[in-house]
């Protein structure tokens, strides 16, 4: 439903305490309905290097999303382009966090909350985002579809990252907000 809605990237999240988390079959079911030239993204929080394996035994990803407090090396070193996820509060420094992960395709930037690691639903002010930062941006946290137009206008991501923001329940996604949130995001970029 998303890609037929112009999602350019799916994201699989592979951590069981999330209420959207899946198993590998699962995956591999949602990545055989996908058409190609859409990116398959899979979400890990702090995990084993033998549990990214597994999946990445069983489930064809093309890129891996890590949210935790993993250690540049381990991201890069299962052979895939990664992304790193930082969660911005106004008392860190965005900039020096990130800095070590300079192999990263993009740096997404989402909301800090101390026990959750991303999906809450809360935004951040979008100005501690520092500019012109050493890689693309992916903004995450608390995008919907009434606010995402705004926030493209402001931050200029590379890309919008979007999951709490189009559901109608935790978990359950919702057809028409996410035609509502793609149309804000090309609306902004027309």
């Amino acid at each position: 439903m998303a890609v037929e809605l112009g999602a350019d990237a799916i994201g699989l999240v592979f951590y069981a305490p999330s209420p959207r988390s899946i198993g590998p079959e699962q995956a591999r079911a949602i990545i055989a309905a996908i058409p190609p030239f859409v990116t398959i993204v899979g979400l890990f929080v702090d995990p084993a290097q033998d549990e990214v394996e597994s999946v990445l035994r069983r489930c064809s990803l093309g890129l891996l999303q890590f949210h935790g407090d993993e250690a540049p090396d381990f991201c890069r070193g299962f052979g895939l382009p990664y992304i790193k996820a930082a969660r911005v509060r106004a008392d860190a420094d965005l900039v020096q966090y990130l800095s070590r992960y300079h192999a990263a395709q993009g740096w997404l930037l989402d909301a800090y909350h101390d026990q959750l690691y991303g999906g809450t639903g809360e935004s951040f002010d979008w100005k501690l985002i520092p500019r012109d930062l050493a890689r693309p941006v992916i903004l995450s946290g608390g995008l919907t579809p009434d606010n995402v137009g705004a926030a493209v206008r402001q931050v200029r991501p590379w890309a919008v990252d979007v999951s709490s923001g189009v559901e109608a329940a935790k978990g359950v996604k919702d057809a028409a907000k996410i035609a509502a949130f793609i149309s804000g995001v090309k609306n902004e970029n027309a």
